[in-house]
């Protein structure tokens, strides 16, 4: 009875590994704050979001066991149910307070939150608008609506700006999303821009910091760079990068945290946070707040890393390095490892057609010697001769990151 559904599968999968866009998952053992070992080889990542190497702290980790101990490794419920552990409160307030919001609402994942926080302020009759590089999570919860969606061309406020004053007046309600730090280009959104637009059209203006908190605006986030100082009155992000853990959140006014609480679906009928995963966002956004200092070495490090290859100055921990075509972006990944560095290859449809590329980002851990020697091999090896010693195995992977 299945024939038919292995046989479609079956063709997708031919199909896309004869454009290179094939994806398999491989195992990669974390070893320390830089280091993993995959395929058996030890090697230096730069493919990780943990830009603070949290996920590896001790203190963190064992704020995780201690939580573990005493409330048990899940929360056995949604949180409107019986899923709602004493831990939650506390991180909402740390949230709350770092984003300079009245109320915050933690959520399973970041891509549940966009997908839920979205349809829950914006309904069929509503517009809203999109950067076209935002997060796949925040296309998702913009279609979700059943409004109209409209994407606006990357970064460019004018282009928004018509967009809303051609519709605006079409729809009650108005939402603007996009990223704070986009993933893929490590660039950050205008946001005092989007926000005087925002005031302009009476539109909401609601900003993914998945990204950008921890290591941008002083550890405070995207919604703290150009311009947007407590401009934003929905600020979303994950617990999953500079935090070192998982989960999603949403710092806003109390009235619209209340509301989100009782409306949006992904938090009602999802499974509460781990006590340990609670507890370890509070540990590490205790340490965020003690040590800006600390917070600040990733966005260092990848400018130590620009200034080498002669790029534009880094905005954030992440640098893109644009190859265009995906089997010579597949090709540079598996050079790297072999010398020793983990640089997973982004392909379509993470990226758009014809921009696959090897995305480089740094940590706090990362040593100024193996930064300075992978600019080196990218520089002569990738970019200055790209088809030289180039193997025809297939290289490391992955998909875009909420």
């Amino acid at each position: 009875m299945s024939a038919s559904l292995d046989e479609f599968a079956s063709q997708k999968l031919a199909a896309l590994k004869q454009r290179n866009l094939l994806r398999t998952l491989i195992e990669t053992e974390r070893l320390g704050p830089v280091e993993v070992r995959r395929g058996g080889k030890r090697l230096i990542s730069f493919s990780c979001n943990d830009y603070l190497n949290l996920s590896q702290h001790q203190a963190i980790k064992a704020a995780a066991v201690e939580a573990t101990q005493k409330y048990g490794v899940g929360s056995g419920a949604s949180r409107l149910v019986t899923g709602n552990h004493p831990l939650f409160a506390e991180l909402e307030a740390k949230l709350a307070a770092l984003k300079g919001a009245e109320a915050a609402c933690v959520f399973g994942s970041g891509y549940l939150a966009n997908t839920g926080i979205v349809p829950a302020l914006a309904g069929a009759d509503d517009m809203v608008a999109v950067d076209e590089l935002s997060h796949a999570c925040i296309f998702a919860g913009a279609r979700l609506t059943g409004g109209a969606l409209h994407v606006f061309r990357h970064n460019d406020t004018g282009h928004l700006g018509e967009i809303l004053a051609a519709h605006r007046n079409d729809h009650p309600r108005a939402l603007i999303v996009t990223d704070g730090v986009f993933s893929m280009d490590g660039d950050l959104a205008p946001i005092g821009e989007l926000a005087d637009i925002a005031q302009e059209h009476d539109a909401w203006l609601m900003i993914d910091d998945a990204h950008g908190i921890g290591v941008v605006g002083g550890g405070r986030g995207s919604s703290y760079v150009n311009s947007g100082q407590g401009r934003v009155p929905l600020q979303m992000g994950t617990l999953s990068k500079a935090v070192g853990g998982y989960g999603g959140y949403l710092c806003a006014s109390r009235a619209v945290i209340d509301l989100i609480r009782t409306r949006c679906r992904t938090f009602i009928y999802s499974t509460g946070l781990p006590p340990a995963s609670v507890a370890a966002a509070i540990a590490a956004i205790d340490l965020i707040e003690a040590d800006p200092d600390y917070a600040a070495l990733p966005l260092k490090k990848a400018k130590a890393f620009t200034e080498a290859l002669g790029l534009p100055e880094a905005v954030s921990p992440i640098v893109p390095i644009v190859l265009g075509d995906s089997e010579r972006t597949l090709r540079a990944a598996r050079l790297l490892e072999d010398e020793g560095f983990l640089v997973v290859a982004i392909r379509p449809p993470t990226v758009p057609d014809g921009t696959a590329r090897l995305r480089v980002t740094f940590s706090a851990a990362h040593g100024d010697d193996d930064i300075e020697r992978l600019a080196g091999i990218i520089r002569a090896r990738i970019l200055e001769a790209p088809d030289a010693e180039a193997p025809d195995a297939e290289a490391p992977d992955a998909e875009a990151s909420a």
